[in-house]
């Protein structure tokens, strides 16, 4: 096969050959579909910042509007502390969608720093939702949070939350004493009137975001396993403080526990999840709810940290475990617990078990920790950051189409159906996992699309990283 064959391989004409300008004309609106689509998944999004005072809803809201219960929310003030992003989708347009703490103009203390991660996202933030208690009208904070946004260029839009009757909307009209337009009122509890208020932040929204906007606040990390593996001990080893309610009895925790973590320098957000004994179609009473929570954490989470009980055999729960992850496309860290509990003849078993029960995630990356003694924690983080920078990773695609030239030339698929199947094209067509898409005159068979997948790791990494390649075969279009 010549080099020019290659490159533009994908012709089934009769004679094999390639009219250079005219075939691939044929392809190129495939080609610049696909690219727009990784374009999109790679820019900035705009951000709406959510703030106001202690206790007005504001978590509540972010909840609404991402349809999904993210940020934490209690009836007690201060819960929110940090300054966190979350990816949003309303009539099809994308944008990230900050949480911040309450704002309180006088704060001391852990407060003040509370209030300066609020004073950060009006600053950065594309567009500015003040939430006010409708309940309870304009007090002195909310008068302070209004006089610092009509000095900002950036669009500010008023919402007057808990209005649940005609009542309370009538009293909610005072709020235009504020001087901040009209305010729209919502009950972020129960859905009234956020899809209009979503029609009014998209219209304050700049199709290009603010320079400096964009930040995504801490990366998310689940921690993953079936009962009484020790997540809730890593969990309270890592912050140094019982977050979670740890018991020899399996099954303590239901909810999702959510913490910040100060690790290697850096904040994380960890999520302590349920333990999952069934499949979840399986599973009943809290049973049913706690694994569809645990899905939730899954998907919401980067990376998940997947705890296997290395002084026992890998159980059936435990693969279960793991085929969630890797199906969800998350970054994937083995965590082999209890490794205090395992003497010379366990270990030598722990990697027969591995070599025949996990050969198909060998770029999995692992790490033999103790939640309990705090052994090797420390080693957590570089394989978390390895993951995730393998998660994240884009490759060029002439660099890849190079490659790929190099290797399908060496190594060609095998034929079906008396020809053989050429690739015309390559690209990554996402991150986070690293999707790639090769456009093919034939179907590629399963063994030689993992064959390239293991290719891919040797040449370009992706430890810790599911990696997924698929195949798109066009038939070549009738020439006019």
């Amino acid at each position: 096969m010549s080099d020019n064959e290659f490159e533009y391989a994908g012709s089934d004409a009769a004679d094999g050959t390639w009219d250079d300008e005219g075939d691939f004309a044929d392809y190129e609106g495939d080609f610049a579909d696909l690219e727009a689509e990784a374009a999109e998944a790679a820019a900035k999004l705009p951000t709406v910042a959510i703030v106001g005072r202690p206790n007005v809803g504001k978590s509540t809201l972010v909840n609404r509007i991402l349809g999904r219960r993210e940020a934490v929310v209690e009836d007690i003030p201060g819960v929110t502390r940090d300054r966190i992003s979350y990816e949003a989708n309303w009539a099809g347009r994308r944008f990230l969608v900050q949480d911040t703490g309450g704002w309180e103009p006088d704060a001391k203390g852990m407060q003040q720093s509370i209030a300066q991660q609020a004073e950060v996202a009006m600053r950065t933030a594309d567009a500015v939702v003040v939430v006010v208690d409708a309940t309870v009208g304009a007090t002195a904070t909310d008068e302070a949070v209004a006089r610092v946004l009509r000095r900002s260029k950036t669009p500010v839009i008023l919402a007057a939350n808990k209005v649940d009757d005609q009542r309370t909307e009538a009293e909610a009209a005072s709020l235009w004493s504020m001087g901040l337009g009209e305010p729209h009122t919502i009950s972020a509890a129960h859905g009234r009137g956020t899809g209009d208020l979503l029609d009014v932040i998209l219209e304050a929204l700049p199709e290009t975001p603010r320079e400096g906007t964009g930040g995504t606040g801490p990366r998310r990390i689940a921690l993953i396993g079936k009962p009484n593996v020790g997540k809730s001990s890593l969990l309270n080893k890592l912050t140094g403080e019982n977050r979670s309610v740890v018991d020899n009895v399996a099954g303590t925790t239901v909810d999702p526990v959510d913490s910040l973590v100060e690790l290697g320098g850096k904040t994380w957000k960890v999520i302590d999840t349920a333990g999952l004994r069934k499949k979840v179609n399986q599973a009943s009473g809290h049973e049913f709810y706690a694994s569809l929570r645990t899905k939730g954490a899954i998907e919401a989470a980067e990376v998940a940290i997947v705890l296997i009980d290395a002084s026992q055999p890998i159980t059936e729960q435990d693969l279960r475990v793991l085929s969630m992850v890797i199906e969800s496309g998350r970054a994937l860290v083995i965590a082999y617990n209890k490794w205090d509990l395992v003497d010379e003849d366990r270990r030598y078993q722990l990697e027969k078990e591995i070599d025949r029960e996990l050969v198909q995630i060998p770029w999995a990356l692992r790490v033999n920790i103790s939640a309990q003694t705090g052994r090797a924690l420390q080693k957590l983080v570089p394989a978390i950051e390895t993951s995730l920078e393998s998660w994240d990773k884009r490759i060029p695609t002439g660099r890849l189409n190079n490659w790929l030239r190099e290797v399908m030339a060496a190594t060609p698929p095998p034929l079906r159906g008396g020809k053989l199947p050429k690739v015309l094209f390559a690209t990554q067509a996402a991150t986070r996992p690293p999707t790639f898409v090769l456009f093919s005159s034939g179907f590629l068979e399963a063994g030689y699309r993992r064959f390239l997948e293991r290719r891919l790791r040797e040449e370009f990494g992706f430890d810790g990283s599911p990696v997924r390649v698929n195949v798109r075969v066009r038939e070549k279009r009738a020439k006019k």
